[in-house]
């Protein structure tokens, strides 16, 4: 199955632990059409990116309701909080890079936009 047809926003997280499970350069690029909005980053160890709000109360809301997904999908981003943007990056520390589930939930916290 070519990952890029897939709906990532409708999938769920599994276990994903050691290197069998990082993504290589081309599913790396796969997923990232259903991604644009995200950047590699750490020579294509994570992905990243910054979202922005018109103020505290907005970017709150995002930080709790991406949290909620995380604790869902038991997939921990780090984040940057600031007063109008949150900064997201996503890697799986399992896996030395990125796996599936990166891609998942950046679909998912694009989709709370």
């Amino acid at each position: 199955m070519n990952p890029a047809d897939d709906n990532l926003r409708q999938r769920h997280c599994q276990p994903r632990r050691g290197e069998s499970h990082r993504l290589s350069a081309e599913q790396v690029a796969a997923f990232s059409t259903q991604t644009p909005q995200w950047a590699l980053i750490e020579d294509g160890k994570a992905i990243h990116r910054s979202f922005s709000f018109p103020d505290y109360h907005h970017t709150m809301a995002f930080v709790n309701a991406l949290a909620w997904i995380a604790h869902r999908e038991d997939h921990h981003p780090d984040l940057g909080v600031h007063y109008n943007r949150c900064e997201v990056r996503f890697s799986t520390h399992d896996v030395g890079g990125l796996s599936e589930n990166d891609f998942i939930c950046a679909a998912k916290a694009d989709a709370l936009l």
